[in-house]
């Protein structure tokens, strides 16, 4: 059974496509709020109404394919679906739906065939301009099929440099929003964010820019100067009842060094790199959700497709100017917990003094708020 709210997300959706008979609706929807419920019960309608349908559900990690995929067997154990992903070793493709990696996919649209219905997950990813696999590969759709329609989901509708995922020449039209933020938490679907202000404060002076954002390697440089012990002693003083911290981190040394530091202070810690195995990060993260793992670092790696609704605290030590990473880091701790009310933020990159509490951002109006786009 759907919430009231994702219910009306896809009666939001017909109402659109009912007055719109072209474009490219994108639904905004907070992290958190069953995405992926809503997208298994559309699939399913859409199917069952007109059976000849084709849909192509796309996204760019395979945590995020597997987990829409397991939820739209859930929610119709009996779906037509398919699963195509180099990463997974899977490649089916002719069922009613493929749930697909866009790597994998994005040059095998005479493979795909028809397709009536792409849906794309954290679709602030796809490029404003006729660019990169996610452009190409629906262009080429478009050209087997000239009816195709895009549906685009995502908590942040913005995109570094850019703006408004809606602004011109992106490919979506238009956003809907069913819901947000205040009334999940309202509705207790969500958990609050408690911030705190940290005695000690990352300082990006003499910090250079490029694109909308601070250089890694000018950011990497000011970590050096940074009192990271003294910032993970202070973690550790203010978070001493939490169970669960996730530590976002200025690169990978960066990552390394406050995980070797919280278990030379007695923490059991792992760090999760872009270089971790597959089969190693699915096991350190199975023990922090097992909670055999206290802490996890990472760098740049546990923004998107990762759910632990009992992480109960959240530490930035890296600064940067991308409303969207910082909504999307954020958006990991608002899970509903099993054993407290909130989720604490240690905020020694002053991120909610920069871009404000993740509940009144308002980035999509100026350029250098989002995230770069998947080439």
């Amino acid at each position: 059974m759907l919430r009231r709210y994702q219910q009306k997300a896809i009666d939001d959706l017909y109402a659109w496509f009912a007055v719109n008979p072209d474009g490219h609706p994108c639904l905004e929807l907070p992290t958190g709020s069953g995405k992926s419920h809503i997208v298994a019960a559309l699939c399913q309608d859409a199917i069952q109404t007109w059976p000849e349908t084709r849909i192509l559900m796309l996204t760019h990690v395979k945590e995020l394919i597997l987990q829409n995929a397991e939820k739209m067997l859930l929610h119709w154990p009996d779906a037509p679906l398919g699963v195509y992903s180099a990463g997974l070793k899977r490649r089916e493709l002719g069922r009613s739906i493929t749930f697909a990696g866009i790597q994998s996919v994005r040059q095998r649209a005479a493979e795909i065939g028809h397709i009536d219905l792409v849906i794309v997950d954290e679709c602030h990813l796809i490029n404003h301009t006729q660019e990169g696999g996610y452009r190409r590969l629906i262009d080429d759709l478009t050209v087997i099929n000239p009816a195709l329609r895009v549906i685009g989901l995502t908590a942040t509708p913005y995109r570094l440099g850019h703006g408004l995922i809606t602004d011109a020449p992106a490919l979506f039209s238009d956003l809907i929003q069913p819901t947000s933020i205040e009334e999940l938490i309202a509705l207790k679907y969500l958990a609050p964010l408690r911030s705190k202000r940290t005695d000690l404060r990352i300082s990006t002076a003499g910090v250079r820019k490029r694109g909308g954002e601070y250089r890694e390697d000018d950011l990497i440089e000011a970590m050096e100067k940074f009192d990271t012990p003294g910032a993970v002693d202070e973690a550790l003083r203010r978070a001493s009842e939490r169970r669960s911290m996730l530590f976002f981190c200025t690169g990978v040394d960066h990552a390394r060094m406050v995980r070797d530091l919280l278990r030379e202070r007695g923490i059991t810690a792992e760090a999760v790199l872009g270089s971790t195995p597959a089969a190693e990060r699915d096991q350190i993260l199975s023990d922090f959700k097992a909670g055999r793992i206290q802490a996890l670092t990472n760098a740049n790696v546990l923004t998107t497709g990762f759910d632990h609704p009992n992480l109960d605290c959240i530490v930035f030590l890296r600064a940067t100017l991308s409303v969207s990473l910082y909504v999307q880091m954020a958006g990991r701790g608002m899970r509903v917990k099993s054993h407290c009310d909130d989720c604490l933020v240690l905020d020694f990159a002053g991120l909610v003094a920069t871009h404000g509490p993740i509940t009144q951002v308002d980035p999509g109006r100026k350029k250098g708020s989002g995230d770069a786009p998947i080439k």
